[in-house]
């Protein structure tokens, strides 16, 4: 049984300087592996730091914003509140003058001070919503009572309790009213 080798003889044909083609050639392969495996270690290394820059980058923004919004939360109301201010010093002034104070000043002092409270509420938004003889609304309205009436037409609003708000036409406060319906008069008639 003879083997045959993969392994050329030299051409001086002496065997004991046979050439190893076989391990030349894993030495060149495993060479070409390891050179491969350390590029893709490198650039694992690079991405991976770039996934770590970029991961603390997103934590640094969630951070920056979770402090705005709790900064523009503490402060929000920082204009307003100096608005209220001219309110509140002008009503500590009508109090200081009740008692040299007759009626009609006192009268006058307080639509001075409404009104620059409804100033203050206008400049940031606040809008009244008075549907005084409008139909009803229940997304803007609610309705405290219904009372029959031959003056106004069913389903329009006959009595404002209390005057409703919006904030930058979103509702603060529905308008409290009392809705008119048919007379008995009317619904027998039909």
């Amino acid at each position: 049984m003879s083997r045959q080798s993969n392994r050329p003889e030299a051409e001086s044909g002496d065997e004991s300087t046979e050439i190893d083609v076989t391990d030349a050639t894993a030495s060149t392969q495993d060479d070409d592996v390891e050179s491969a495996i350390a590029t893709l270690q490198a650039k694992a290394d690079e991405n991976w730091d770039l996934y770590l820059r970029a991961a603390a980058e997103v934590e640094n923004v969630r951070k920056r914003a979770s402090r705005d919004v709790e900064h523009a939360r503490k402060f929000a109301l920082e204009g307003f509140g100096r608005e209220l201010l001219a309110v509140k010093d002008s009503l500590e002034l009508g109090l200081e003058a009740t008692d040299a104070a007759d009626v009609d000043s006192l009268r006058k002092g307080s639509e001075a001070t409404l009104k620059l409270l409804a100033g203050a509420l206008t400049r940031f938004g606040v809008e009244e919503v008075d549907p005084q003889g409008e139909p009803f609304d229940p997304d803007l309205h609610e309705a405290i009572s219904m009372q029959p009436s031959a003056d106004v037409e069913p389903g329009s609003i006959i009595t404002v309790i209390q005057k409703g708000y919006a904030l930058n036409g979103r509702l603060l406060r529905p308008a409290r009213v009392i809705v008119a319906m048919e007379t008995p008069a009317e619904s027998a008639g039909d």
